[in-house]
């Protein structure tokens, strides 16, 4: 939780039914402006139903969402509205549109939300892909003629379009190599860093977790099961995040292990 300091995230008592199924009892969390927060939890603990409802696509059964300081859901349509122009999403797979080429697709929000003048739309795209880490050439281009990685920064590049308060990614990471994903993770520690942003992402890739993050957020049995700093977490007593995190303990463990010594063979072995 956050406190003494504005947040701009806030989930209090968030419930979530489909049916008889319970995915969420009660989450609550908040996060402060300017922070790098990553949400993890097991497979059906319910962290991209979250995300959804955060920015105001899928209804909570209970409890209250609020994204600066607007109520998703119980306020005006106007006012959810503009609060939209102040946040950016990109999806798992980017959901960049494949008709249209790379700038086309940066261009749909400013045409949706805040048009330019036509003198200041192109520079603004070559300004967004720049700020994405894409070479201006990219903006020619059509998604499939991308690499995994440029696709996801083509994403974060129309993300970026309408000067976002706030991004939330959805497993920005997942199907890529890890030099690009590591990559990615610079860019969007960049734009907290650098501009401000504020970040809320779901992820599994534990590189991210333990080496970009802030504010870590564990989810499960549809509640907040740990929230905090990422060591402060990890340190936890309790046995699900022990297990979560015991794989890259165990890597690092070998990875610092000294190399065995050759085996000297004598002269009886054939040598």
């Amino acid at each position: 939780m956050v406190t003494g300091t504005e947040a701009v995230i806030e989930a209090e008592g968030i419930v979530t039914r489909f049916g008889a199924q319970s995915v969420h009892d009660g989450v609550t969390f908040s996060i402060a402006r300017g922070t790098l927060a990553a949400m993890i939890g097991g497979s059906g603990s319910g962290k991209s139903v979250l995300l959804r409802e955060i920015i105001g696509l899928l209804r909570p059964t209970a409890g209250h969402v609020r994204v600066l300081g607007c109520d998703m859901w119980h306020s005006s349509a106007e006012e959810v509205a503009a609060i939209r122009r102040r946040f950016g999403m990109m999806f798992q797979d980017g959901a960049l549109f494949s008709s249209l080429t790379v700038a086309q697709n940066v261009a749909v929000p400013l045409a949706e939300h805040a048009p330019p003048p036509r003198e200041l739309l192109d520079p603004l795209i070559q300004l967004r892909l720049a700020q994405a880490g894409l070479p201006a050439d990219a903006g020619a281009k059509m998604p499939s003629e991308l690499s995994g990685g440029m696709r996801k920064r083509a994403a974060i590049a129309r993300a970026l379009a309408l000067e976002p308060e706030i991004l939330f990614l959805d497993e920005p990471t997942s199907g890529l190599d890890p030099p690009t994903a590591r990559g990615f993770d610079r860019l969007v520690r960049s734009l907290v860093d650098d501009l401000g942003i504020t970040v809320l992402l779901v992820t599994h890739d534990l590189d991210t977790l333990l080496t970009m993050v802030d504010q870590l957020i564990v989810l499960a049995d549809g509640r907040v099961l740990a929230d905090g700093p990422v060591r402060e977490v990890i340190a936890a007593d309790d046995p699900w995040i022990r297990s979560y995190f015991s794989i890259r303990t165990m890597v690092e463990a070998r990875s610092c292990a000294p190399s065995p010594a050759p085996v000297q063979r004598s002269h009886r072995d054939g040598s």
